[in-house]
């Protein structure tokens, strides 16, 4: 059986040709991490949102993910940053409170139940120092005739609507607002912001763009 918080095979074969095109706010970022700040990017993937900090002067960096093809592909792009594959896409390795902000860019979507998405964020938020950033990027519900299909078809399958099947072999999450409010109660939520963005199959969506910040 598949594990849906993991999926590996397609992650690391056909996951590796996607082009992820979430935006990294990096004004945002500037607000609460400074470029000393120990940033993780869990869930990486090619080290994109990585490799955008360094070029803006951020040092302190380590992206993680448990696909050995996406993490290649990251450190043959960025050599400069640090890069890690996962044992586990629920485990983050590191001590209590070791870094000081976390992106979760398009990860959530990759994590399909519950479950899976309660304990990565148990997890970011063990290793996040009081105060420390969790940034997610992810999408959102979306109301056009194609996805309402689409939830409506594997919502009794996998008993959570807005969790689907697409056609190349791999299972995702759309998104209730509040869900993530529940999600991510142990933090303070400090902005939210609504945008617009193309999914890994070229699609347009609505995404958010969630800020909160451990609380002490």
């Amino acid at each position: 059986m598949v594990d849906l918080d993991r999926q590996l095979e397609y992650w690391n074969t056909e996951g590796t040709q996607k082009v992820f095109g979430h935006p990294l706010n990096l004004e945002r970022v500037s607000r609460w991490l400074n470029y000393e700040s120990r940033i993780l990017d869990f869930g990486c993937g090619y080290g994109r949102s990585l490799g955008e900090l360094f070029e803006a002067g951020y040092r302190n960096l380590i992206g993680l993910d448990f696909s050995p093809a996406m993490i290649a592909a990251a450190q043959a792009r960025f050599p400069e940053v640090e890069f890690g594959v996962l044992q586990s896409s629920s485990t983050v390795p590191g001590a209590p409170a070791s870094v000081d902000g976390v992106l979760l860019f398009s990860v959530l979507t990759c994590i399909p139940t519950d479950a899976g998405q309660r304990a990565l964020i148990t997890e970011l938020h063990r290793v996040l120092r009081p105060g420390g950033l969790l940034y997610i990027s992810d999408l959102s519900l979306q109301s056009d005739e194609r996805n309402l299909a689409r939830y409506a078809r594997d919502e009794t399958k996998y008993g959570k609507y807005g969790v689907f099947d697409l056609p190349e072999g791999v299972t995702v999450r759309h998104h209730d607002p509040e869900w993530i409010a529940t999600l991510t109660s142990d933090f303070e939520q400090v902005a939210l912001d609504t945008i617009e963005v193309l999914t890994m199959n070229r699609n347009p969506a609505k995404a958010f763009q969630w800020f909160g910040l451990k609380k002490a």
